[in-house]
């Protein structure tokens, strides 16, 4: 071997990582830290509580490449007598959040929960794939969230959140809206946009909703 081409070989490892998209930043899978689920995590409301829907997360993450991060649904629950409100809002981390194909969605809670940049283009699945809207012939807008529009959980007795996300007969559920679309303000809201009698999936059905959920990278 010539002499010139050892150093070369050794270093080119090095050379190909420095080189990388991960290289340099330390981001881990490319940087994706936002998602709507493709499927859902459960039968109707019955998500298996909040630790199945962030499993979820993690195992559609880990499938797209993207596990490297630690994944937890948007989804808030109220208080009852033996814990206390839990609020989607603080449960997802500091942000910046980027979609699959590494659109910003928002850079930080307070953006988030104010002028983000959610809307039919740009929730997409872990898959970089739209999840139809209301313009479409299978429309399937409706996001599970549980969730007050500043991203809290409901107070005063009210639920929404079909029994901590653990039923799916009886029950109620705040839905956002992925696309923006629905007649009046609230209806344009994506994480609170209408509150749904009935947690089975048919009920979510008649509201446009297969029972999707939004996750997120909290680091």
């Amino acid at each position: 071997m010539h002499p010139a081409v050892r150093p070369f070989t050794l270093l080119l490892p090095l050379y190909l990582a420095a080189c990388s998209p991960l290289g340099g930043s330390g981001a881990p899978d490319g940087g994706m830290s936002f998602f709507v689920t493709s499927v859902s995590p459960g039968r109707g409301g019955d998500l298996g509580g909040l630790a199945g829907a962030d499993a979820h997360c993690q195992r559609l993450a880990r499938a797209a490449g993207a596990g490297g991060r630690t994944w937890r649904a948007y989804l808030s629950t109220p208080a009852t007598p033996l814990q206390a409100a839990v609020n989607a809002r603080d449960r997802i981390g500091p942000g910046p959040w980027l979609n699959a194909v590494g659109d910003v969605i928002a850079s930080d809670p307070d953006e988030l929960h104010a002028a983000n940049a959610l809307n039919l283009r740009t929730a997409l699945t872990e898959r970089g794939h739209e999840v139809p809207g209301v313009m479409e012939r299978t429309n399937r807008h409706g996001i599970l969230t549980g969730s007050r529009a500043d991203g809290r959980a409901l107070t005063g007795g009210e639920d929404g959140s079909c029994r901590g996300w653990t039923s799916s007969g009886t029950g109620t559920a705040i839905l956002g809206h992925h696309d923006r679309q629905g007649p009046g303000p609230e209806a344009r809201s994506w994480n609170s946009a209408r509150v749904v009698q009935g947690c089975s999936p048919e009920a979510l059905g008649q509201a446009q909703s297969a029972g999707l959920v939004y996750c997120f990278a909290t680091r």
